[in-house]
């Protein structure tokens, strides 16, 4: 397989079940902010931490490609004329929301309680987690407006959605297992 085809160069890609649109459609902007999100939270795996927030970022990684997968098929291509389904792509399913709900309790069972909101920051790999939290919720904002346009799996909304959920609090379980400064966001008054 060739990693360059040429077919791109006038400025259009290809769907999964191949329509061609313009690179700077909703749907790929969609399934691009999910891939830069999963090479951010590559970076995050690739810092010194406990293996179980490793392995379970390798999870969420393979999830991510299951996302963007669903983000670059038209729901006109899911299925063939007969009703079954035309490509196989995996889904996201509930159990992969437990999963990150299941994590993020665990790690709050272990946090002091928040009683402000947190400056980003304190340690290298807590603020990739940061940016990758930020990155995540333009991954969602980006899907919830692809799906006001057409339809979108509900399961990919509600992922990306604790996903952000689950990276906010693995920056503050690895700012607790680090020991760096939690700083809290604690308004100015003029």
């Amino acid at each position: 397989m060739k990693v360059y085809t040429k077919t791109g160069d006038k400025g259009t890609t290809a769907l999964f079940g191949g329509d061609r649109v313009p690179k700077h459609h909703i749907r790929i902007e969609s399934y691009g902010t999910v891939d830069e999100l999963n090479s951010h939270i590559g970076l995050i795996r690739d810092q010194e931490m406990d293996t179980h927030y490793k392995d379970i970022l390798i999870q969420i990684q393979d999830r991510l490609f299951t996302v963007g997968a669903i983000l670059a098929t038209p729901p006109e291509k899911e299925l063939l004329k007969n009703g079954k389904q035309r490509l196989n792509i995996p889904k996201i399913i509930e159990g992969d929301i437990q999963l990150l709900e299941n994590e993020i309790d665990e790690m709050e069972n272990s946090l002091p309680q928040m009683t402000h909101f947190v400056l980003p920051g304190g340690h290298t790999t807590v603020s990739y987690c940061h940016i990758a939290r930020c990155v995540c919720r333009r991954a969602e904002r980006l899907a919830v407006h692809l799906n006001e346009l057409e339809a979108t799996d509900d399961y990919v909304m509600k992922y990306l959605n604790r996903l952000s959920d689950y990276l906010f609090v693995l920056a503050r379980k690895l700012s607790f297992d680090l020991q760096a400064e939690e700083v809290k966001w604690i308004p100015t008054k003029l």
